[in-house]
């Protein structure tokens, strides 16, 4: 095996409990495990997620939906698809009891030619455009369009109105603060319609580490006798983005669920003035141990944590190892000088000392595409 994955499924469920004591109890909390559970695997971690009691996950299209709703057998848990309904998706919907997020009048026209095939009512959630410019209903003409659709409909009931943030990790963001505005006046555009919703929500991970969306969202919800859900993704799995401006009520209580590792293939001793890697961009200074690992960005590990670039290590023995050369495909060359290791040591490429966050540095990105990214066989622990 050249690399797996161990994902901690005690840490998932640690990590959901941490969440739901910060949103409090009379919040439903939608755990999302779209792009195969952020890279962890959706089978593993929403079976763990459904052993700790969620209620909802939340995956990004049908196809992913009805893999995740077959893994889940018999489970109560609810299903809603987040991203990018296509019209033929309705009827793939009705049959695997997934709930969509729909914002035009053709998404509900086709939801309501699906749920008179299937012969019962169907959910679906409302996304309102509140400042993201993807998804969404504008308030005004165009969500008057759909409220009135829903509203009149016979077949598909509007269980839930949302909307998404996009400076979640800025406290005290006046972009937060107009998109609140902008959701307000959608709902009461929706309520006077005639819709009365069950769910509001639209807070993410860094939402609820910020807070004060949540606080708006509680309370708006509570006016219009509705219920507050929350959408947490990245926090299920151990991490946060750092809130800005402010101090997180969320981050210190995540623990990773993710360890990746593989083992060493080679060793060899090099001496001074030899060079390393492509480009011989790595030429050593004094005599030197160098372990070969056979994992390279064809797996994940980026390329940017070649040596000179972003410096990146991986931990073997407990101790840094840092990347000598540059990361090529399928193998990378790291520094074992004064390091206890043999052929077949394990190494661990992201987990106890070395993070997605990380990994993040050296890559100039965010813990999303880092995890996302990295490939090998997925052990549940």
């Amino acid at each position: 095996m050249k690399s797996w994955v161990e994902i901690s499924k005690a840490r998932l469920k640690e990590n959901l409990r941490a969440i739901q004591s910060v949103v409090g109890a009379g919040v439903e909390v939608l755990a999302v495990v779209k792009a195969n559970g952020y890279g962890h695997d959706a089978a593993i971690c929403g079976q763990a997620l459904v052993e700790a009691k969620a209620k909802w996950l939340g995956v990004s299209d049908v196809e992913e939906g009805a893999l995740v709703r077959k893994q889940l057998g018999e489970s109560s848990t609810r299903v809603l698809v987040m991203c990018g309904m296509e019209l033929g998706d309705a009827l793939v919907m009705a049959q695997c009891g997934l709930t969509p997020v729909v914002w035009t009048v053709d998404h509900v026209a086709a939801m309501e030619k699906a749920a008179r095939a299937a012969g019962h009512r169907l959910d679906v959630h409302l996304e309102i455009d509140t400042g993201m410019s993807r998804q969404g209903a504008q308030v005004g003409s165009e969500l008057a369009a759909v409220a009135e659709r829903l509203a009149g409909s016979r077949w598909v009931h509007c269980e839930g109105v949302m909307s998404h943030l996009s400076c979640s990790e800025v406290a005290g963001s006046s972009v937060t603060e107009n998109q609140r505005e902008r959701f307000a006046e959608a709902i009461e555009q929706i309520l006077a319609a005639g819709i009365q919703p069950e769910l509001l929500h639209m807070g993410n991970s860094s939402a609820i580490d910020e807070g004060s969306t949540m606080k708006w969202v509680r309370e708006t919800a509570k006016k219009i006798g509705a219920k507050a859900m929350v959408r947490p993704g990245l926090a299920v799995y151990g991490m946060c983005l750092p809130i800005e401006c402010g101090k997180g009520l969320l981050a210190a209580k995540l623990k990773p669920a993710m360890t990746w590792k593989t083992h060493v293939i080679g060793l060899r001793e090099i001496e001074k003035g030899t060079s390393v890697g492509y480009g011989a961009t790595f030429t050593a200074k004094r005599k030197m141990r160098i372990a070969l690992i056979p994992v390279g960005y064809a797996d994940g590990f980026r390329r940017e944590a070649s040596s000179g670039v972003g410096d990146g290590w991986v931990m073997i023995a407990g101790k840094k190892a840092k990347v000598v050369g540059r990361v090529s495909m399928n193998l990378t060359t790291v520094d074992v000088t004064g390091i206890d290791v043999s052929v077949g040591s394990e190494v661990v490429l992201l987990g106890e000392g070395v993070s997605a966050e990380d990994h993040a540095k050296w890559a100039g990105t965010i813990a999303y595409d880092v995890v996302c990214g990295v490939k090998g066989k997925f052990v549940g622990k």
